[in-house]
């Protein structure tokens, strides 16, 4: 995953995805072939006093969206940053937990399904990113949305050797759902940088690059005091 010869999503990945979401009868998978697709539009009114708060940090995601370069350029700013605070789905306990139950740590949310070839090309990135800078300050959140039990998903992350990651959980598909809704999903996997305080302050559709260097400039950045 950290050889920058290897590119993707490749075509076959693409193919694979395509079938394979056709296939399970799922949500669309979405891809891109470069790092300029990613232009979803964002349209969630501020309403709560959580999205006040979170609105007011507009500059500040701006500021770290512009560190997202290279590899995860993708990366948009939230615009404006809302409160994902509510965000549910089940941690490696089993039991429930949301977005809200993180508070005082940066997270990077990632949802993915085992049917999603993108994800598979791109989960060991995402265990690598939390294995080098997981810590109190930052943690990878992986959720995974596949419906049914967990045998195929824990499968599908001993195949790829993903073994720094928490095994977080959702086969309802309602987190999938609630973001689509917050029009931040276009398909899997989809990507959220969120604050100590359960704000979004960055958002990508399709996969990235995450244990590279561009990455882990993002969260430091991400990391620098407000």
């Amino acid at each position: 995953m950290a050889d920058g010869n290897r590119f993707f999503p490749a075509l076959r990945l693409i193919l694979a995805a395509l079938v394979a979401g056709v296939l399970a009868g799922a949500v669309a998978v979405y891809v891109r072939e470069s790092s300029s697709g990613n232009k979803a539009p964002v349209q969630v009114a501020a309403g709560g006093k959580d999205d006040v708060a979170c609105a007011a940090k507009t500059d500040r995601a701006k500021k770290i969206a512009a560190a997202a370069t290279g590899q995860v350029a993708a990366l948009l700013p939230a615009d404006p940053p809302q409160s994902l605070k509510s965000l549910a789905f089940n941690g490696p306990d089993g039991k429930p937990t949301t977005i809200a139950d993180h508070a005082g740590k940066t997270v990077l949310l990632n949802l993915w399904a085992t049917w999603c070839a993108p994800c598979r090309a791109e989960m060991p990135a995402l265990d690598a990113l939390q294995k080098e800078m997981g810590s109190d300050a930052f943690q990878v959140v992986a959720v995974n949305v596949d419906a049914g039990d967990d045998a195929k998903p824990k499968k599908f992350l001993e195949d790829t050797g993903v073994k720094s990651l928490g095994y977080y959980r959702d086969a309802t598909m309602a987190v999938f759902n609630d973001v689509k809704t917050r029009g931040l999903a276009l398909g899997l996997p989809v990507t959220m940088l969120i604050d100590g305080q359960g704000c979004l302050i960055a958002h990508m559709n399709g996969p990235a690059e995450w244990s590279g260097p561009d990455a882990k400039r993002l969260v430091e950045a991400a990391l620098q005091p407000g």
